[in-house]
């Protein structure tokens, strides 16, 4: 009896960062997804890293403890997936159109994070999308939205007021 008290209280008071995402959590694959992206082309860049921590901590609403763990099982469940169908089957099963449709555009987003795209990181966003069924009309619309987003992030010089 003991015990289980200890364990209700150490629950109630247990630190937000010690979320546990499981296998069937659509946000772990997501993340697993980004990781993936932004290491196919075989190489994971500081820029990168940046890009994805930046849309984990924003789009999933995590803090940065949160999304830095978030990011290290991705990782390790990226390395440990047989194919892209693990993570999208979560997905598709979690996710509404919108919610596909913006996880492409995450996808497009980190593929441009290092500058240009690779055919590698190309063909991947288009199976995710496919798997997902986002149409190929919307994938190109959203890599059209990607591109034109890094075109304007590197137009406008840093300042004061900007993250650089």
């Amino acid at each position: 009896m003991f015990d289980s008290l200890k364990s209700f209280i150490g629950e109630l008071f247990e630190a937000p960062e010690a979320r546990v995402f499981d296998d069937q959590d659509y946000v772990l694959a997501a993340a697993a997804l980004l990781v993936h992206i932004a290491g196919v082309d075989g190489e994971f860049d500081p820029t990168e890293r940046a890009r994805v921590q930046r849309l984990v901590e924003e789009r999933f609403n995590l803090s940065h403890a949160q999304a830095r763990e978030l990011i290290t099982q991705a990782t390790e469940s990226e390395r440990e997936a047989v194919d892209l169908y693990h993570f999208t089957s979560v997905l598709k099963r979690s996710l509404g159109e919108e919610g596909r449709r913006q996880l492409v555009g995450m996808l497009w987003e980190i593929a441009y994070a290092d500058g240009d795209i690779d055919e590698c990181e190309e063909n991947v966003v288009w199976r995710v999308a496919e798997l997902l069924g986002v149409s190929t009309r919307e994938r190109v619309s959203l890599r059209r939205f990607a591109r034109e987003e890094r075109a304007s992030e590197e137009a406008t010089p840093p300042g004061p007021w900007s993250d650089s």
